[in-house]
């Protein structure tokens, strides 16, 4: 059995400063996200006394395990790592909101300084309508903003950004809603209302009526990060724009939403229905529309590296479709037990991250280390292929087969690094698929 090809080895490079190591990074960030994490705990504490934080607590967390269910189901054609959305999600709960909560708390005081006190409900309002959505969609847009420069890799399209910034707003709304529950519970027991009136009237406006808003405005500011993203790179005004144009979207969906709260009558369930559900229903159409452009594009990219010789004939099929992925893993884990259908799992996901890193490649946005990452990819594709190509093959003859031809090279473009020319191999013959000296 040939053995796989060696991966790419890095040059040298000189001793870098402590700030450039990884685990340092890391070990900061998971520092400062903690810090505020127990700063946004007593500030929240505080606030709602320890009943109101508990009952919150056990409210809030309610709709968290459903959104995160529903931005993972989105993502499920190239995941992304767990330490990603947990950044995220940590970052809207506990960072996000710390900001949010200090700089609303300060706009606040100052509009109640600054104007009449007949018109005190006015200014909180205000603050509410065009303040609040400055400042906390900001506050979450860090994370997206964050994620987007330092984790490039993971962030090709769409997809990507709305489930980074969805993630993100979930954390947010799981924090403030703590607080809003917390208040509620509060205001029952110090008026003595019967049973938990205000609790049940903003639980059902928040975690039933409307889990899916803070996700919704921050989406705005997703999709414009990966719209970005999907851009060459000599287009840099316009990589520059439309993130700022998603967030400027994010912000005015915010105000409005905030502003129905204080429309008479029934003005707050006509926004609702006529203004938010729409927009919601959209975002999800775009959503899995870019998402079978996903599948697209694993089919237009991976036939290249099958006729390159690193994969069989029905792979590239079996990769493009949602169902044979799942047949794959199946397969492989009645013949070898959970232990293959990760194997299989992880075949998937290099294969998928390999279409994705050509597909980057032929929209003019060639990475300088292109070579060397598609080396690593196929030298993990290689470790796997005895368990994942016969799961993939089996998974095939389920799906029709239709021709799949590799699209032209541009100029400028590298062909696909096949086995031929990795280091020490020895073609065998025109029939023959040869072997490592």
């Amino acid at each position: 059995m040939p053995t796989p090809p060696a991966p790419a080895f890095r040059h040298y490079r000189p001793r870098r400063a402590l700030w450039d190591n990884k685990a340092v990074r890391a070990g900061t960030v998971a520092l400062l996200l903690a810090l505020c994490g127990l700063l946004i705990l007593a500030l929240v504490r505080e606030q709602t006394g320890t009943p109101g934080f508990l009952v919150g607590l056990g409210l809030a967390v309610l709709p968290v395990p459903l959104l995160i269910a529903a931005f993972r189901w989105m993502d499920r054609v190239e995941p992304k790592p767990w330490k990603n959305l947990i950044f995220a999600f940590a970052w809207g709960a506990c960072a996000a909101t710390l900001v949010a909560l200090l700089a609303n708390g300060y706009a606040t005081k100052w509009l109640m300084n600054t104007i009449d006190i007949a018109h005190r409900e006015e200014a909180s309002s205000f603050g509410a309508t065009f303040v609040a959505p400055v400042v906390e969609e900001s506050a979450k847009a860090a994370a997206v903003l964050l994620l987007y420069l330092y984790r490039r890799r993971d962030f090709n399209g769409i997809v990507d950004g709305v489930v980074i910034a969805g993630i993100t707003a979930t954390g947010f709304a799981f924090t403030e809603n703590i607080l809003y529950l917390g208040n509620a519970y509060a205001s029952d027991q110090s008026f003595g209302a019967s049973g938990f009136t205000t609790t049940a009237g903003t639980f059902v406006v928040r975690v039933l009526m409307s889990p899916f808003a803070h996700p919704l405005f921050t989406s705005m500011t997703g999709l414009g990060f990966g719209i970005a993203a999907t851009l060459p790179a000599h287009r840099r005004a316009l990589r520059a724009l439309v993130p700022f144009v998603g967030l400027l979207t994010a912000m005015v969906l915010h105000g409005v939403w905030n502003g129905s709260a204080s429309l008479p009558g029934l003005g707050f369930l006509i926004v609702y229905a006529l203004f938010m559900v729409p927009v919601f229903g959209t975002l999800t159409w775009l959503t899995i529309w870019s998402r079978q452009t996903e599948l697209r594009t694993i089919r237009a990219h991976l036939p290249e590296y099958q006729a390159a010789g690193w994969l069989t004939p029905p792979e590239p099929l079996a990769l493009s479709s949602m169902r044979a992925r799942a047949i794959a893993r199946d397969v492989a884990k009645r013949a070898g037990g959970p232990g293959a259908a990760r194997t299989v799992a992880e075949y998937i996901s290099f294969a998928t991250s390999l279409a994705f890193l050509r597909q980057r490649a032929y929209a003019g946005r060639l990475e300088p280390d292109f070579a060397a990452r598609e080396q690593e990819l196929l030298h993990h594709l290689w470790q796997r292929k005895g368990v994942a190509q016969p799961a993939l093959e089996r998974a095939s003859l389920s799906l029709v087969r239709p021709t799949m031809t590799a699209p032209s090279a541009p100029c400028g473009m590298p062909p696909a690094y096949g086995p031929a020319a990795a280091p020490g191999w020895q073609s065998s013959g025109p029939h023959g698929p040869g072997r490592y000296q």
